[in-house]
């Protein structure tokens, strides 16, 4: 029989004790540095995971340890050294950022709560944060991924994670989870002014690509609605933005093994744009709310190179969301709508005295705190 873990130690509790209601930001994951130890334990975790790669794990999992760590592991980790920062990893720097402007911004709202960010993968861990969001007396915690287009290989995951952590967790906190955000008014509106600044800045393109990370095809056949919902952002984003349809393309970048991805991928595509005779191409990746590996040497390096290489004159990788106000503002729209009902304003809490007659009442009936 496999072996039951033991439930986590639970938090201290003192009858009456106030609790607050806490928020989880959740991205995808970084390795702690830039070497190829730390980026073969993020892969191990990343790619043992059975929502990212849905092959058997009896064939999978030799091909995985036997082949692709000891070759990828080493080539990943300098593309990592060519974009981290003094800082550390950016996707790390960008997301911790997210959450303690989302916190100021609900706090400036008038909401009291406790807002902390996780990695799916590496860290910090979503069990460490959800343990210390119930450490801080959330008694109540809305999950929200960094992910605004719903796909069962990122945003499923972040669920099955917070299920793990439950599994072990003796005093369940109430729990809601934000499953999707493509099509948000305050989102769309974000996109395309941190757009519109950057052309501001440096003149308009003669074509813009709208890059997003690619899942293998066959998710869209078997009900994955993230192909889908990368189409709605697009359209809604370049209706935005006043675009025609000559104007603009949506791509998928990031495939891996021999699988048929989504389509059209990116590079093809900003090659075949420079071999049309387009000098300046500017690319954004609407998908990623943090910049990271994928837009920052993916986009960034090699698909600038690409292009350039097959006749461009010249390339611009538009920044992402990062910690933008106007998208910290539409972040905290979206949690305040998931947060309805449930008290995150101070006086919506008991007050002191109310929490101190429930302290009394309780050791008046024999409770030891």
């Amino acid at each position: 029989m496999p072996s039951v873990l033991p439930f986590r130690q639970e938090p201290a509790h003192a009858h009456g004790q106030a609790v607050v209601t806490g928020i989880l930001l959740c991205n995808l994951g970084t390795p702690d540095a830039p070497t190829a130890a730390a980026v073969r334990r993020y892969l191990r975790e990343f790619l043992s995971d059975p929502r990212v790669v849905e092959i058997p794990r009896a064939v999978w999992l030799p091909l995985l340890y036997g082949v692709i760590l000891p070759l990828r592991s080493g080539k990943s980790a300098a593309k990592y050294a060519s974009v981290w920062s003094a800082e550390g990893s950016p996707l790390a720097v960008h997301t911790a950022r997210q959450a303690t402007r989302l916190q100021e911004a609900l706090i400036l709202q008038g909401h009291d709560v406790r807002v902390r960010h996780a990695m799916r993968y590496g860290n910090p861990s979503m069990a460490s944060q959800l343990d210390a969001l119930k450490a801080d007396g959330c008694d109540r915690i809305l999950v929200l991924p960094a992910y605004p287009q719903y796909s069962g290989t990122t945003t499923a995951s972040i669920f099955d994670a917070v299920g793990a952590w439950g599994e072990r967790t003796r005093s369940l906190p109430e729990l809601r989870f934000v499953n999707r955000y493509h099509d948000d008014p305050g989102y769309i509106d974000a996109l395309a002014a941190r757009i519109e600044a950057h052309w501001q800045a440096n003149g308009s393109p003669d074509h813009l690509v709208l890059s997003f990370h690619g899942v293998p095809e066959r998710t869209l056949h078997l009900g994955d609605p993230y192909h889908c919902e990368c189409h709605k952002t697009a359209r809604l984003l370049a209706t935005r933005l006043g675009l025609s349809k000559g104007q603009w393309t949506l791509t998928f970048q990031s495939r891996f093994g021999k699988a048929k991805w989504l389509e059209p991928y990116t590079e093809p595509t900003l090659v075949a744009l420079a071999q049309r005779g387009l000098a300046r191409v500017d690319v954004a990746c609407p998908g990623f709310t943090s910049d990271c590996l994928e837009t920052l040497e993916e986009i960034g390096m090699e698909a600038r190179t690409a292009f350039l290489t097959a006749g461009g004159k010249a390339f611009h990788a538009i920044e992402c969301l990062n910690a933008d106000p106007a998208w910290i503002d539409a972040l905290a729209a979206i949690a305040v709508r998931h947060l309805a009902g449930w008290p995150t304003r101070v006086h919506e809490y008991p007050d002191e005295g109310q929490r101190a007659a429930s302290r009394e009442a309780a050791l008046a009936l024999g409770a030891k705190d």
